[in-house]
């Protein structure tokens, strides 16, 4: 089977990208800013660098989409989209919920998706028509009877401009809001796959920040798709939802509507 071939690929990515996050991890390394004044370090350069080497020796074919080196073209319908460290903030603060994200796009859909935290050594691997594994064991999301019992997350506030804000702000009304979380990129992603938590929701996300999540997402059960309930894929517009119980997508699409 090529996609079981294309898991061992992803994953050799993830451990080379692993060694060379590891070494700058709370090492004091200085950020520089980027054009965009997002802070950029040397361990995303190294880690980007670290798997491009190795899918152009194994994959020379396949396109790649790189978070710090943009894009490379290429002949075979195939796009490794790479995100060295997800959650750049996080690994300046020392925080060890960054994670490297490795997807693989067929014809602009996601169709495997590697989330890996080289500090705590988790992984997860979700794959087209394959239950999402965490460190090598199946995981499922849960269960979720009504929206006001649902746990939330999102990376934070500033992430929204004040209409998105608004509309996040109704959903989080109709959840358990006492227990939303802030923080986490990728992270809650991969918590939500675990059946720890029952929904994120985010704005401003590129292909590369999202792609990897949704194949985890969906081999554990869960669901993502866009604010409006529609499928994401190469062109979607950034905004993110992921939903652990698919029974509660029609009220999470109906309540972030709901604006007053």
């Amino acid at each position: 089977m090529r996609i079981e071939q294309d898991i061992a690929l992803a994953v050799r990515l993830a451990d080379a990208a692993g060694n060379a996050v590891r070494p700058h991890f709370r090492s004091g390394l200085n950020a520089e800013r980027k054009a965009d004044a997002t802070p950029v370090t040397e361990a995303d350069r190294a880690a980007e660098e670290a798997m491009r080497r190795i899918l152009q020796a194994e994959a020379a074919r396949d396109a790649i989409i790189g978070e710090e080196f943009g894009t490379q073209e290429g002949s075979s319908g195939r796009t490794w989209v790479l995100d060295p460290i997800d959650g750049t903030v996080s690994f300046i603060a020392g925080r060890p919920i960054f994670g490297t994200l490795i997807s693989l796009l067929v014809d602009g859909w996601p169709v495997l998706g590697i989330i890996d935290q080289p500090i705590l050594g988790e992984r997860w691997i979700g794959a087209s028509g394959h239950p999402t594994l965490f460190n090598g064991k199946p995981v499922r999301t849960r269960p979720c009877r009504e929206l006001s019992e649902a746990m939330l997350a999102t990376t934070g506030p500033q992430y929204f401009n004040d209409h998105e804000g608004d509309h996040f702000m109704a959903l989080a009304a109709r959840t358990d809001h006492r227990r939303m979380m802030m923080g986490g990129d990728c992270y809650n992603y991969g918590l939500l796959a675990n059946g720890q938590i029952d929904l994120v929701c985010e704005a401003g996300l590129k292909l590369h920040d999202w792609a990897a999540l949704v194949p985890v997402v969906e081999g554990a059960g869960g669901t993502m798709c866009d604010w409006n309930g529609e499928p994401l894929n190469a062109d979607s517009e950034g905004h993110v939802l992921a939903i652990g119980d698919p029974a509660r997508l029609e009220d999470v699409v109906e309540a972030l509507a709901c604006h007053h």
